[in-house]
């Protein structure tokens, strides 16, 4: 028997700004530090990077503040609502009438 759906294509996984996550982090005493928001982006400090997350802040004294988890603290990312990808722009300049002679 084959699977349902075994030729259909799966999408393919991609963690893009503006995605909704949960991310858990190494914290103090072996706790896990867990954040929610939106991805930003990725951030290099130092030549380490990290992923920025702009919180969500359920008691509101958080909400909008830009934690930044280093990747090699990460334990696990939940993706809660993907955003889909911007379609990469191209400006490409528009050839000078005198430019080529």
């Amino acid at each position: 028997m084959s699977a349902p759906n075994a030729g259909a294509k799966k999408p393919t996984i991609g963690l893009t700004a503006g995605s909704r996550v949960r991310l858990r982090s190494a914290g103090p005493d072996d706790e896990a530090i867990v954040s929610t928001g939106i991805f930003r982006g990725l951030v290099s400090i130092g030549g380490d990077n990290a992923l920025a997350i702009e919180l969500e802040g359920a008691d509101g004294d958080e909400k909008g503040r830009v934690r930044l988890v280093p990747i090699p603290a990460l334990l696990a990312v939940d993706i809660l609502e993907a955003a889909k990808p911007e379609e990469e722009k191209r400006n490409e300049p528009t050839p000078s009438a005198n430019y080529f002679r």
